[in-house]
């Protein structure tokens, strides 16, 4: 059955190649969202091997109750993590979204990240940020990570209600005051005494995040993990 399904996927690769995510570059058979070479280039980030004390959960202590998180990959200026996220959010690329999403999600799967979890939460943009880019690029990603695991992807539940800034030039005193009251719970019964995952495409400092986990707590009884593609070292 396995050489039958190989075969069959050999044959629609040849009507229509499968790319890489990363490089763009035609697969294999054998490969699935990102090629091999791409796959052993990218840099890990390493949390799958400390899922509740890596630098990315650090970022949360004392500040929001986290119950494990993990990024995939480093993220830095003009890298190709960082190419494939602005073409992701600013080319017009949704489906690299649910690509890097199944591929983080098959290798955190396998270290058990996603035991006890109710529901997926994307980081919602606002409307006016939303009508222009057509898509939440977290949104893409959840869907990915939904179709490995399973999971519910939960949208409405809470909304963005201003457009914040962007985060890359600020200081981390200024972030935290850029996302101070930029999100509103709407659907407090459907969170309520559930295990959430935030999924975001890069986490820096962690303000966006607490920021929505904060909000997403106030329906009582939730309990948060979080999950991005990208993670940028302090």
């Amino acid at each position: 059955m396995r050489t039958f399904f190989r075969l069959l996927r050999c044959l629609t690769d040849i009507i229509a190649p499968r790319l890489c995510a990363v490089c763009g570059g035609r697969m294999s058979a054998d490969e699935d969202t990102i090629c091999a070479r791409c796959d052993m280039r990218l840099p890990r980030t390493g949390h799958l091997s400390d899922l509740t004390g890596n630098e990315m959960a650090r970022l949360f202590w004392a500040r929001i109750a986290v119950v494990r998180a993990a990024a995939m990959w480093m993220y830095q200026p003009h890298s190709e993590v960082s190419a494939v996220i602005y073409n992701l959010k600013y080319g017009g690329r949704p489906e690299q979204g649910r690509q890097m999403g199944m591929a983080a999600a098959r290798e955190l799967n396998g270290a058990g990240f996603f035991e006890g979890i109710s529901m997926i939460v994307p980081v919602p943009l606002a409307k006016e940020k939303l009508a222009r880019r057509g898509y939440n690029q977290s949104e893409e990603i959840a869907r990915g990570v939904a179709a490995v695991t399973g999971l519910p992807v939960a949208t409405g539940v809470v909304e963005r209600i201003r457009d914040t800034e962007s985060q890359t030039r600020k200081t981390d005193i200024q972030r935290v005051e850029n996302v101070e009251g930029a999100f509103r719970l709407t659907r407090p019964d459907r969170v309520a005494g559930r295990h959430v995952l935030i999924v975001d495409d890069v986490v820096t400092t962690g303000s966006t995040v607490c920021a929505c986990g904060r909000e997403l707590m106030r329906a009582g009884g939730v309990s948060v993990s979080v999950m991005s593609l990208g993670f940028t070292h302090q």
